[in-house]
């Protein structure tokens, strides 16, 4: 049950408020506060500590409102702020629990005062964010060495991205995910060398834009990894030479990276110009890119004949017949996520043809296709979940992120 019915029923009558409140429907839920308007009253808080809100998304705080929060809900596990002027926050001294951080749109200071009360984080998320100390924040994240998931997108200084990687990769040796932007990155380069052992590192994103281009041997630091994504800003889409240029690093990176399983490349280049070079190990591909062709498709089940997920989107919205043809290309899919507006009425229910198919998303927003939802259903006796719009997403993931999904 999603957060609006929840509140829904519980404003129905005593009973259900009284059922509504208990802490075992509210587990993995986040309260998102803003604080522009007005503070929240003694009987909001008494509801949010019933419930055992771990998780909080402040936005707009003020000093005063970060104090209230931490004495009312001392035992947050994971907080998200968001276009906050705060500089000095002491986060692990006021929330001793802390495990997850994010920063968004922000000003603050990351220096040696607060790194000992961060050390216990596993997930860091800054994006957009002003260090007023250039300096200060690969020492800061030095000492961070129980992070698990760190993403850093377009906050800090201009530097050579590859440094951001080498340095970051050296200092956290528990590190599986890691996300970078190419816009601006967040550490200087360091004067001394960096280890030049291997990391475990498993899943990398790259926010790659067109004026600072991610090096060419990026991937020969990281060669277990499993999931790749790939995302690509508008700017760079216009700029012939820079599409040129991701081609042949897309080529080079895919061609190091013999355990991937997973890929994503959003806004990219055409399929074609680097398929070859996908390891036939992926069993799981996103592409959000330029029209895809019953050339393109085809080519992908011959590199990919064993693919169990595959997330189509293309743009302009054009699939048309080559929906048909998906049953017999990817005979072994799982779970499939596309747009109902791609397809024309006559071709999707081919997809009921899918015999291992166990989910299906359609991705549009704006309307719910239930006839055709019906039909497909009906055609494969309910075999597969239909589900008409996206999960709730994890509030710790910046919009960035969100769009390379």
């Amino acid at each position: 049950m999603k957060g609006h019915d929840k509140l829904s029923l519980r404003a129905s009558c005593k009973y259900f408020k009284k059922l509504v409140d208990h802490w075992s429907l509210w587990r993995g839920w986040t309260a998102v506060l803003t604080f522009r308007n007005s503070s929240y009253t003694r009987r909001f808080w008494d509801s949010l500590r019933r419930r055992k809100v771990t998780s909080v998304v402040m936005r707009n705080p003020g000093a005063k409102d970060w104090k209230q929060l931490s004495q009312e809900l001392p035992d947050l596990s994971a907080v998200v702020i968001e276009q906050s002027a705060i500089e000095n926050l002491n986060f692990g001294k006021d929330f001793p629990h802390l495990k997850r951080l994010a920063v968004r749109n922000s000003d603050v200071v990351l220096d040696a005062h607060t790194r000992p009360h961060l050390e216990q984080l596993t997930h860091l998320s800054l994006c957009d964010v002003t260090f007023p100390i250039k300096s200060s924040f690969l020492p800061f994240i030095s000492h961070l060495r129980n992070l698990t998931s760190l993403i850093c997108h377009n906050s800090g200084t201009l530097v050579e991205p590859i440094w951001i990687m080498e340095s970051i990769l050296s200092y956290l040796p528990k590190l599986k995910h890691l996300s970078l932007s190419s816009k601006r990155a967040c550490v200087y380069v360091p004067k001394r060398p960096v280890n030049e052992g291997i990391s475990s590192l498993s899943s990398l994103e790259l926010i790659q834009y067109s004026h600072h281009f991610f090096p060419v041997n990026t991937m020969k630091k990281v060669p277990h990894l499993n999931s790749l994504s790939v995302f690509s800003g508008d700017v760079y889409q216009k700029m012939s030479s820079a599409g040129s240029h991701l081609v042949f690093l897309l080529n080079k990176w895919l061609q190091n990276l013999p355990e991937l399983s997973k890929l994503a490349v959003t806004r990219g280049p055409p399929v074609k110009m680097y398929v070859t070079s996908i390891p036939a190990t992926v069993t799981s591909l996103t592409l959000c890119c330029s029209r895809l062709s019953l050339e393109d498709i085809s080519a992908i089940s011959v590199q990919l004949p064993n693919l169990l997920h595959l997330h189509v989107d293309p743009w302009p919205l054009h699939l048309g017949a080559n929906v048909a043809e998906i049953p017999e290309l990817f005979p072994k899919l799982k779970s499939l996520k596309l747009r109902h507006e791609c397809v024309s009425e006559k071709d999707f229910p081919h997809l009921h043809r899918l015999q291992n198919l166990e989910h299906l998303e359609i991705l549009d927003s704006t309307q719910h296709p239930s006839h055709l939802v019906g039909q497909l259903q009906a055609l494969s006796n309910n075999r597969f979940h239909v589900a008409s719009s996206p999960s709730q997403s994890d509030p710790m993931l910046c919009a960035c992120i969100h769009q390379v999904y």
